[in-house]
Formats: structure tokens, sequence, C-alpha cells
């Protein structure tokens, strides 16, 4: 059942679906290089806070190529779990893997937004899981197509989510000391903007001459 709590590192998973070479060919919906930047800072949010993270792909042998080295670099322990059918809640492996963790609260991202990413979300939502979808890291065929999945989800009950909210929403306090090292690094290095501002402020707080 819903509900407008707050994310709660303890609650959650992460799902990654087919962040693959060859399906992010295809993406339209956002520039591929600030899809990867989001993606890699999402699976390194996860580590920081002890998220679980499950990765599937899909056609790795075939078309769409393994999960992409930045992605896999950031969860070097977490092995992808290969499946035929587009949608990851028609995959018993998969399936079995997410729903074995026992979190009731899904962040799920990936390509196609209009495949893969809707389909299981759907599917995850009439299973009652609650689902944030993070839609920055996630890429559709086209900008409509992905807009237009998006709303899909939304309408049956998942929430839109960024993966700065995400991070955010785990730490809540800058004072937290066992997740500021991490959480600080990784906005940093893929908050653009905000990240540039936070190492400012660090550099005149704590100056090295």
């Amino acid at each position: 059942m819903s509900d407008n709590s707050l994310l709660t590192p303890s609650q959650c998973a992460l799902i990654l679906i087919d962040h693959q070479a060859g399906l992010a060919f295809g993406v339209s919906s956002i520039d591929r290089q600030l899809l990867l930047n989001n993606v890699v800072a999402l699976g390194r949010t996860a580590t920081v806070f002890g998220v679980p993270v499950i990765v599937s792909t899909s056609a790795s042998k075939v078309y769409s190529g393994p999960l992409m080295p930045a992605i896999a670099g950031v969860l070097p322990s977490v092995e992808s779990i290969e499946r035929r059918s587009m949608n990851v809640w028609e995959d018993e492996a998969a399936r079995g893997a997410i729903t074995q963790l026992g979190r009731r609260r899904l962040l799920i991202a990936g390509l196609l937004t209009e495949a893969c990413v809707s389909f299981s979300a759907l599917s995850a939502l009439a299973d009652g899981h609650e689902v944030f979808v993070v839609a920055d890291a996630c890429g559709g065929l086209t900008a409509t197509g992905h807009e237009l999945a998006l709303r899909r989800m939304e309408s049956a009950g998942a929430k839109l989510v960024s993966w700065i909210q995400v991070l955010l929403e785990f730490q809540r306090d800058w004072t937290r000391r066992e997740t500021y090292d991490g959480a600080r690094a990784i906005v940093e290095s893929h908050g653009g903007g905000y990240g540039i501002g936070l190492a400012y402020a660090r550099s005149m707080i704590h100056p090295t001459n």
C-alpha cells in the first residue's frame, strides 16, 4: 500500500534494467552521457546507503551487449541476471531475486522507458510493491515516448523521482556523519552545479593553505 513517508534506505531496493550500450544507442529522450552519469550516481548512492541492487540484462550476446562498464565498475559485487522477457516480473530468476529481498519499496531505472521499465513497474505495482521510478536514470526512444510511459506508470501509482532526490532523501541531514563523505563525494562528482557548490563550500570552510 502506498504512503507518503520519506524514503529510507532500509525499506528500499534498487532495480536496474537493461543499461546496455545496444539499447542506449536508441535513446533520444536524454543525452546519453548524462544518462550514464545519472545511473552511475544512483548505483553509488545505493552502495553508500547499503541499499541492495538487482541488475538485470537482456539479449547480451545477441544485440544489447553487457551492462555498461561504468555502471558495472561501481557495482563490482553485483552479478547481472540475464532474461528473455522484456518484463523483469515475467522472469522467474529476476523476480525471485527481488522478492527475496523483502523490501517493500522498489526504485526502478532502466532502458527503455516505453518497454522494459514500464512493463516491470506496472507488474511490480500489481504485485503489491510500492514503486519509485528514477526518471532521469531511464531513457526512451523519444522524448514523447518516455513522457507517455512515465505518465502511464504514475497513473498506475508509481512515484517519479530523480537520482539526486533519492540521495538527498536518504541523507536528509548533512550532519549524519556515517554517510556524509560518501554522499558528498557523489554529489561533487555527478551533481553538476550543485556539486561544484558543495566542493567550493568545503574548500572555503577547510582551505588547504
